[in-house]
């Protein structure tokens, strides 16, 4: 008997994560249970971690889970979605994280660099993706996205000053 086939789902992404050089977490970020607790979740990155540090390929299948995944100097990023998911769209996605960050950190794709601008990470991925669903896989938009809400943000940091003073 072969399984039933899957229902299309919009919701692709199960996890985004970025460990350092020697599988810490940096940055992770879930959009389902399938790991509930931290605890479960570092048992898991330690896990994939352990099976790609020392690959050059780009695709693994780890406790039922599709990984697409690329390292960077001292940084490696993992793009997590179910079994039956397309390796084509996770890695748009991983791609699309990796050239917005090196844009956005001037080609320094580095552990030092990132933990600098942990705030452009943070509106990347929520531009990239949003609950598991796939928002964007063009880097462009995204860095232009992300320059107006810093940029924004930024604003609203100097009036905000500006009222203070006043």
């Amino acid at each position: 008997f072969s399984s039933p086939p899957q229902e299309p789902s919009l919701y692709t992404v199960k996890a985004v994560l970025i460990l350092d050089n020697d599988g810490e977490r940096l940055y992770a970020k879930y959009y389902d249970d399938t790991y509930p607790t931290v605890k479960e979740q570092k048992a898991f990155e330690k896990n994939i971690f352990n099976k790609t540090h020392r690959t050059d390929s780009e695709i693994a299948l780890l406790d039922g889970l599709t990984v697409v995944y690329k390292s960077n100097i001292d940084l490696y990023f993992y793009v997590i979605g179910s079994s039956h998911e397309n390796e084509l769209m996770l890695m748009s996605v991983l791609n699309c994280l990796f050239d917005s960050l090196s844009q956005m950190l001037r080609k320094n794709v580095e552990k030092r660099a990132l933990l600098e601008n942990m705030e452009g990470l943070f509106l990347a991925v929520d531009e990239i993706v949003d609950g598991g669903v796939i928002l964007e896989s063009d880097a462009q938009q995204v860095v232009h996205r992300v320059a107006l809400r810093v940029g924004f943000i930024n604003l609203t940091k100097q009036n905000l000053m500006k009222i203070l003073k006043l």
